[in-house]
């Protein structure tokens, strides 16, 4: 077998593991299901009555899909937090594999967990009146910037995990930054309405760039008081989401694995 087809076996063995843990402790997909769902229906209907009620949850659901997928990267921080405190990661530092298998294994099985996120959000989105109004290659494109930015945040999760002491640090480090990136978008309102460099900020922002694309790809529409975004990134939403995960995985992958590197040396 080459060493890519190598690779690629072992980070499939890992990933099925980890896959094969989720099932034997179900309660760990708690955060990855139960949490959006609150959100869903918190923004739907408390928040949404007084923001454009229908409307607004259509406007909604592409953040909810953006918001979740980057919170799930604290499932990734936790996960090789665990292993690599528990002594698992030096066990597999002893077998014959790739040291991107370890890491490839982790992101690739917390992709099928935000897959299954992605899937439970569709259900209760339709409960709640979302729909996607646009083509199936449209929708299919959503889904997949969607599935790209959650990989690249998995890649950031899995650095924070390997540079947290402990995993209670680990779960308080996969958090911190990402509520004022969560909530500092246009994943729940308009950026418009935001003042001075906040604005800024939440323009600019990735999360902002992949709910925008979701909107623009699902057809949904915004309420009316909301404001019509406007600049380069919410004119060019779609590809500058898959920039700035692409952007993220360059950044990410090479820094996680030097610091898998140090880590497993020890």
């Amino acid at each position: 077998m080459s060493p890519r087809g190598r690779v690629f076996r072992d980070s499939a063995i890992v990933a099925y593991r980890n896959l094969l843990t989720i099932l034997r402790v179900p309660t760990l997909l708690v955060t990855a299901t139960i949490q959006p769902l609150m959100f869903v229906f918190l923004f739907a209907y408390i928040f949404g009555a007084s923001l454009g009620g229908s409307q607004y949850r259509e406007f909604l659901l592409a953040g909810i899909f953006a918001q979740t997928v980057a919170f799930n990267a604290a499932f990734t921080t936790v996960g090789l937090a665990g292993d690599l405190h528990k002594g698992i990661i030096d066990r597999m530092r002893t077998l014959p594999m790739s040291r991107l298998a370890v890491l490839m294994g982790r992101t690739l099985s917390d992709l099928v967990v935000n897959i299954l996120s992605l899937v439970v959000m569709v259900g209760c989105g339709y409960i709640v009146g979302w729909r996607i109004n646009g083509g199936i290659a449209d929708a299919t494109l959503a889904f997949a910037v969607i599935l790209l930015f959650a990989f690249a945040m998995s890649w950031v999760g899995a650095l924070t995990g390997l540079l947290s002491p402990t995993v209670e640090v680990a779960q308080s480090a996969g958090l911190i930054w990402l509520f004022p990136l969560s909530f500092i978008s246009s994943a729940f309102i308009s950026a418009e309405t935001l003042p001075g460099p906040l604005r800024t900020i939440a323009e600019w922002n990735p999360i902002t760039a992949v709910a925008a694309a979701g909107r623009k790809l699902f057809d949904n529409s915004s309420p009316p008081s909301f404001a019509t975004p406007t600049g380069w990134p919410a004119e060019h939403c779609v590809e500058y989401a898959v920039i700035c995960s692409l952007a993220i995985l360059a950044v990410a992958v090479p820094l996680a694995l030097l610091r898998y590197r140090k880590v497993a040396s020890h």
